[in-house]
């Protein structure tokens, strides 16, 4: 049996965030930085640059016309939403040399990814929210099972095999033979990593968003593209929509007041743009 901190310390020996990053992070919690600062220190890394200017000329943004600087992509996204999208790659990046043997990262990701557009899809259909952050957060939010299946990948296997076979929630078996859940070790990493409040709380609180105090709504928002995601390839012939409503818990609908209509445009909007995102953050991959 194992803690967060204990998995999340195994890894952290692996995967790290890169220096431009924290650079970048200082920047933003530094009240008298500019934006000329903050598009130098993007600048200063070529494959944070490179992946910046890709997304920013991008479906996931959308803007018109072609932007060729990481000034003028830091004037139209904003401080925050760059310091999202560096977060978002810097991830992906510490993870890249991780594969666990009993894990299929490409399923992984694109779940990732799928998750996190469903999450900014919530966030504009419900009007609540920065749908810009609930995709990075979105994208984060399993992130404790890659951890998990490095760190213990036994363990982790177990839980996911007895899930199956019982249809007991993933989480609850995790507790009982990993000794915590994907949520936890999640919020650890990001703590651990020193990512802003937010995405600790969001992603720990993500299976009971009541539990995420100022971030609760965010959790709720997770909580909601969780149960999109899990709907979205069952072979079940229920309607994905209807199930998926009737699987998230009766506080997050009436906070989000969502109904089973919200919930497949949701859907539809993650669907739409899927593609092309993965290609956007996983040129290599099919």
């Amino acid at each position: 049996m194992s803690t967060p901190q204990e998995l999340v310390a195994c890894v952290e020996r692996l995967a790290s965030l890169p220096a431009v990053y924290h650079r970048i992070r200082a920047l933003i919690d530094d009240p008298d930085s500019s934006v000329h600062e903050l598009a130098e220190a993007v600048s200063s890394d070529a494959g944070i640059t490179a992946r910046v200017l890709r997304a920013v000329n991008s479906v996931l943004y959308g803007f018109p016309g072609k932007i060729e600087t990481v000034g003028r992509a830091v004037n139209l996204m904003g401080m925050q939403q760059v310091h999202d999208l560096v977060l978002s790659t810097s991830v992906i990046g510490a993870f890249s040399g991780i594969r666990p043997a009993r894990m299929h990262m490409i399923r992984f990701w694109k779940n990732c990814v799928f998750r996190g557009l469903a999450a900014r899809a919530a966030a504009r259909q419900l009007g609540t929210g920065d749908p810009e952050r609930m995709f990075v957060e979105g994208l984060l939010a399993d992130i404790g099972h890659l951890v998990m299946f490095q760190a213990t990948p036994e363990a982790a296997d177990a839980a996911l095999a007895e899930s199956r076979r019982s249809h007991a929630p993933i989480h609850q078996v995790e507790d009982d033979i990993v000794g915590c859940n994907y949520a936890e070790v999640g919020a650890a990493l990001a703590t651990a990593w020193h990512l802003p409040t937010g995405f600790a709380t969001a992603i720990g609180a993500q299976l009971n968003p009541a539990m995420g105090g100022p971030h609760a709504t965010e959790a709720a928002l997770l909580n909601v593209a969780n149960h999109v995601l899990a709907t979205e390839e069952e072979s079940d012939p229920e309607d994905p929509d209807e199930a998926a409503f009737a699987r998230i818990d009766p506080m997050t609908l009436a906070r989000l007041d969502i109904d089973v209509a919200k919930l497949a445009a949701i859907r539809s909007a993650a669907r739409e743009e899927s593609a092309a995102v993965i290609a956007l953050f996983f040129p290599n991959q099919g």
